[in-house]
């Protein structure tokens, strides 16, 4: 069976973007591969973090995969601090890796902005981090969005560094899984900036645990024109273009099936209609959510078993690896 490894960084809050994003596409996969979905915590400290709140966190994000549909006993789910080997790869697919790959990588110059000189070196170099983390278990695909392909990319070119260096056909190259409608979620405050969790403004995102109230709330301040039909002149109103998406996404309709179903409506009218709509389908998470948070050392027993099974198949891995460059091995 194929192989797909994928995470979300443990850094709190989860919302509708992650969801749609990612998580929700994972679930389906579990049905035609095997699936490896980490918590990337090695990840998440390129920015500091409080050690009790990110093992929090940790906790919350495995919360969501659960109550989203990531099956534990059919799926690995995983700290992925707590596998070695993916520090570990990371140091040796380093040395194949030429800076000038790096360079090139667009993330790391638009998180370090103006303060390139102070930023840390895993911030550069999690690139490498993030291959080794797909390599590490022979995944021969990966999620991803528009945003991820480079990354990818990346991750192609240092295995094939890696193989050709050693002469051995030894790391797959991993393939794209290209995702469905709603893969690059737009903020509810302004239709071109992505949703993100780092947004000033709680009123820009729907999280995961919020409340039915909370959701209708956000809905109802997400930012609107006064185009009188919600189906008119989209090419030019990305936040109607962004709001009937999700409700598309949420409906598990085609946009354009959306579109019809709304087409007379103003915006006042379809955001009633589209809260309805994400309240039934995202209350039923957050309710299981916070039964899963409220048992913290069932939580760590799945994690515990997850991190089992990563461990057994990457220790495999690194012997080979190790064998292959020539590393010594009591």
């Amino acid at each position: 069976m194929q192989r797909v490894l994928s995470g979300v960084q443990p850094t709190g809050n989860l919302h509708l973007g992650n969801y749609l994003g990612a998580i929700r596409n994972w679930v389906g996969m579990q049905k035609t591969h095997e699936c490896f979905f980490m918590l990337a915590d090695l990840h998440a400290i390129t920015i500091p973090q409080d050690p009790k709140v990110l093992k929090a966190n940790t906790r919350e994000t495995a919360a969501a995969y659960i109550a989203c549909g990531i099956d534990p006993g059919r799926s690995v789910i995983f700290p992925q601090s707590a596998v070695s080997g993916h520090s570990e790869l990371a140091w040796i697919l380093s040395c194949f890796t030429p800076l000038g790959w790096l360079n090139r990588m667009t993330q790391f110059k638009e998180k370090a902005g103006k303060h390139r000189d102070n930023a840390v070196l895993g911030l550069y170099s999690y690139p490498v981090l993030m291959a080794a983390d797909i390599i590490l278990y022979k995944a021969t695909h990966v999620p991803v969005g528009e945003d991820q392909k480079q990354h990818l990319e990346l991750s192609r070119d240092i295995a094939g560094a890696f193989n050709r260096h050693y002469g051995v056909e030894y790391f797959p190259l991993p393939e794209p899984l290209i995702l469905g409608e709603a893969t690059r979620v737009m903020s509810l405050r302004d239709g071109t900036k992505k949703m993100s969790k780092s947004d000033e403004s709680d009123y820009s995102r729907i999280h995961l645990l919020d409340d039915a109230d909370a959701i209708r709330k956000k809905i109802q301040k997400a930012k609107s024109d006064a185009t009188p039909n919600m189906a008119d002149n989209l090419d030019q109103r990305p936040e109607a273009v962004n709001l009937l998406t999700l409700c598309a996404a949420l409906k598990g309709v085609p946009f354009k099936q959306a579109v019809s179903e709304c087409a007379n409506d103003n915006f006042s009218a379809f955001k009633q209609k589209f809260a309805d709509v994400a309240v039934a389908h995202l209350e039923p998470i957050a309710k299981r959510m916070r039964e899963l948070l409220s048992d913290p050392a069932e939580l760590d027993r799945i994690l515990a078993r997850g991190t089992e099974k990563a461990r057994a198949l990457s220790e495999k891995h690194m012997h080979e690896v190790k064998e292959i460059a020539g590393f010594w091995q009591a």
